[in-house]
């Protein structure tokens, strides 16, 4: 009997642990951190895949060739592309894990796990610094969607011109490109893999600018709490200051009234 009320109260003790691990989580921090890295995955790998889709079209289909290796064409400005692609991924993952952590320490269920904490001058300007950060980078991010949304815009006249091929023939003796070997590009697989991927890109992009909106949401509430919290701990140091000199107060005058009766 007795055994089974230990083990009662071992599992009680062990379900009131998770809740307020579960508790100490800051869930909307988590949200927005989900939505940026699925966003941010989404943009770098798929656009990542059109660039190089990009490039066999144009070498198999346009017969563009490469320049030399210090000339800047098409082709280098692409792999530049690829480049800011994967220090954008890198960036990111490393920004999201400083919010996670961000969250955490501003979040008022970890104050009640671990006990006050005292908010210095120093964490107050680090949030005030992850809200300045975070705005530009939701400007950058609509400027990157903006971007992206070019090459989008190119590849569906082109995919509807070769949904159309009456209408694609009149277009392209109207055209200034060389496009004799289009009917090939329009049979193949590149041009709609290489359109979807960049609508795909084009996706990411929005998801990661809505992600930066959410934060700023979750760091701004977070700072309130924080400026609230800067005043409570003010106000919960001058009234123990108080207390103690009233206590002072009183101790000194209990020490004279017995000193003068004795």
């Amino acid at each position: 009997m007795e055994e089974n009320m230990e083990e009662g109260q071992t599992q009680k003790g062990c379900f009131e642990c998770c809740i307020k691990c579960l508790g100490g989580i800051p869930y909307a921090s988590l949200i927005a951190t989900i939505l940026l890295y699925a966003g941010v995955a989404l943009f770098c790998g798929c656009g990542h895949e059109a660039l190089s889709g990009t490039v066999t079209i144009l070498q198999n289909y346009f017969e563009v060739v490469r320049g030399p290796v210090d000339s800047l064409d098409v082709f280098t400005m692409i792999d530049i592309f690829k480049y800011v692609i994967y220090g954008v991924a890198a960036a990111f993952f490393v920004y999201g894990i400083l919010l996670m952590v961000e969250g955490f320490f501003t979040t008022g269920a970890i104050r009640d796990l671990y006990g006050d904490f005292k908010i210095t001058a120093c964490g107050r300007c680090v949030s005030a610094w992850f809200i300045l950060l975070t705005y530009v980078f939701m400007l950058a991010w609509l400027g990157v969607t903006a971007f992206t949304s070019l090459p989008v815009f190119m590849y569906f006249n082109i995919w509807t011109l070769c949904q159309n091929t009456t209408q694609f023939a009149e277009r392209r003796r109207k055209s200034a490109l060389d496009l004799r070997n289009s009917s090939k590009m329009c049979e193949s697989n590149e041009l709609d893999l290489t359109f979807h991927l960049f609508i795909c890109a084009l996706a990411g992009a929005g998801a990661a600018v809505i992600a930066m909106v959410h934060y700023l949401m979750v760091l701004s509430a977070n700072w309130a709490y924080v400026k609230d919290a800067c005043r409570m701990q003010k106000y919960e140091d001058i009234k123990s200051k108080e207390e103690q000199e009233l206590h002072d107060i009183h101790s000194t005058r209990s020490k004279e009234r017995l000193n003068a009766y004795t």
